[in-house]
């Protein structure tokens, strides 16, 4: 019986105690983890897509699916996590969309409907950062390419149809100091190049001898960043500030289309 009362006040102490101290430590570990995540494409990413590579097949990829998640799928929603607040700062109307099928990680399912080579899925990872409009507008956009040895950032339009480049055409001849002044830049010709591909003559209704003959020339208005695999396993932050420093270039077409940047 001593035992017993001796117990008792030992368990109304406990239960008295505030529960407010070990809801606290959790709510901080969040935030900080909110601020900092562990994101990046480790070797072991990689790894399966050069596998991939060699084995596109069905029969391998289901038996190897875990690791597709864990590798692949699971670090690049991580990565478009971690690199949305940064894209706001700079390009607002431009989403970076986490789910899971949807959002701006691409399937890695080829469409091989009218395709000459069947394999099933693609050896690479692609994330795509479309404009809020939605997906079928005629926008440009913000592309992630993660591929051993070939992995790039891209900015712009890739083929657009004839009214969106028309518009982008006519924006150029009338606002050519800012052309020159947006693609000269330092700070964008640092990292981004001009690709993709052009017509063999400045189009019909333009003149030939225009100062931005080149550039009105182009069938793609699109900037390449090349990244390497090790890049790719550290912070976000390096990638976001390579996209801000294509922002002006990226609002130059937003103008051109009359979209928000």
């Amino acid at each position: 019986m001593a035992k017993t009362s001796a117990r008792r006040p030992a368990a109304k102490s406990a239960a008295a105690k505030p529960a407010t101290r070990p809801a606290t430590k959790p709510a901080k570990a969040a935030t900080k983890s909110a601020k900092s995540p562990a994101v990046g494409f480790g070797p072991e990413t990689f790894a399966f897509l050069a596998e991939l590579e060699h084995h596109n097949e069905r029969p391998w990829f289901e038996a190897n699916r875990e690791r597709y998640e864990r590798c692949v799928r699971g670090p690049a929603l991580a990565w478009i996590t971690a690199i949305g607040p940064a894209l706001k700062t700079f390009a607002p109307h431009f989403v970076a969309d986490a789910r899971p099928s949807g959002g701006s990680l691409m399937r890695i399912h080829r469409d091989t409907r009218f395709a000459a080579d069947k394999r099933p899925y693609k050896s690479h990872v692609g994330m795509h950062f479309r404009h809020a409009s939605g997906k079928d507008i005629h926008a440009p956009g913000l592309y992630v390419h993660v591929e051993p040895g070939r992995s790039m950032l891209g900015v712009g339009l890739w083929h657009p149809e004839p009214e969106p480049l028309a518009k982008i055409r006519a924006y150029l001849v009338e606002h050519p100091e800012r052309w020159l002044a947006v693609t000269g830049a330092t700070g964008f010709r640092r990292h981004w190049k001009l690709e993709g591909e052009s017509l063999v003559r400045v189009p019909r209704g333009f003149d030939p001898a225009h100062p931005l003959a080149d550039a009105l020339r182009r069938k793609d208005h699109i900037a390449m960043c090349t990244v390497t695999d090790a890049q790719l396993a550290g912070p976000v932050k390096p990638f976001a500030d390579r996209f801000a420093a294509a922002s002006a270039y990226l609002g130059l077409l937003c103008d051109a289309l009359d979209l928000a940047l």
